[in-house]
């Protein structure tokens, strides 16, 4: 349990970490920092399924259209994910960034309902009526939908959604989308050095090897994940999800000044409240149904 949550902890903390990252790369424009994360990612989890002598489910996958149907577009769904967060991050955005990691959760509840048939509970009602309620004030005071944020919850949620129904692992998953993703990657950045517009080619030793080690960024918080989430309840697995939106949140707001003043605190002050009557109600049902289990005469 204890090793669980160090490790899921430690996965969420290192993707709150992220703007820091990203924001080394502010020159480099986000698309072809994209492209390079796609590229580096495929190598480096190359490197992890050869270590680990792991490629039995190559063949398998290989003749299931289907699941190569749903990978490619979980691929299209991630790939969008991390265009826009690495835009809004090199861009001044990442309290809207971090918004969205902290409604994904509600927006999870949301696709479940559409598309899952889940019936919702009336404390997962008011969840999601007070997280609408704090999206609408952020909207009437910007006076635009904070499309940022909802963009991140909606592709992650739907990504979530794919993952949650498919027949890989974590690795095994990711391995499948990068690969799919590396033609395009590997085509637009060769098409890029023939233009002369390479920003890997151009740019200093630095900023290359911040390039190549954007694989294992990439790759480890998830692999910590993958270990954390065998080990521990989804419920305390649903709490420390929020530990990478604060982080993000935190940084922007002390280390990159960002603009927080107090319309936009109230807004997320609501998405707070709707969090936390969500986790409440998720640990009382919970309780209610191991209390059941344990005494089922009662």
């Amino acid at each position: 349990m204890r090793q669980g949550i160090l490790f899921a902890g430690s996965a969420y903390f290192l993707w709150g970490l992220f703007p820091i990252y990203f924001k080394t790369l502010h020159d480099v424009p986000a698309l072809e920092i994209l492209l390079n994360r796609m590229l580096w990612s495929l190598l480096f989890l190359l490197g992890v399924l050869a270590w680990r002598k792991q490629w039995a489910w190559v063949k398998d996958a290989a003749q299931q259209p289907k699941l190569i149907a749903g990978f490619a577009l979980s691929a299209l769904l991630l790939s969008a994910n991390w265009f826009v967060y690495i835009w809004a991050v090199n861009h001044g955005h990442i309290v809207d960034a971090s918004l969205g990691y902290f409604i994904t959760p509600l927006v999870n509840i949301l696709i479940g309902s559409v598309w899952l048939r889940e019936k919702l509970r009336p404390g997962q009602w008011l969840s999601v009526a007070l997280a609408a309620t704090g999206v609408a004030w952020l909207t009437i005071q910007t006076g635009h939908l904070p499309w940022i944020g909802l963009i991140l919850a909606t592709t992650f949620g739907t990504y979530g959604l794919l993952r949650k129904t498919s027949a890989l692992g974590a690795l095994e998953g990711l391995s499948l989308e990068t690969a799919l993703l590396f033609p395009f990657a590997c085509g637009w950045l060769c098409w890029m050095t023939l233009q002369g517009q390479n920003s890997f080619i151009a740019s200093s030793v630095d900023i290359k090897m911040l390039l190549l080690i954007s694989g294992p960024i990439t790759a480890i918080p998830l692999l910590l994940f993958a270990a954390g989430a065998r080990r521990i309840p989804m419920t305390t697995l649903g709490l420390l999800q929020y530990i990478s939106p604060l982080v993000q949140l935190l940084l922007g707001v002390w280390l990159y000044h960002e603009p927080f003043d107090s319309n936009k605190l109230t807004g997320f002050i609501a998405i707070w409240t709707a969090l936390i009557v969500y986790s409440c109600e998720g640990l009382w049902n919970n309780f209610r149904s191991s209390q059941s289990k344990a005494n089922p005469s009662a």
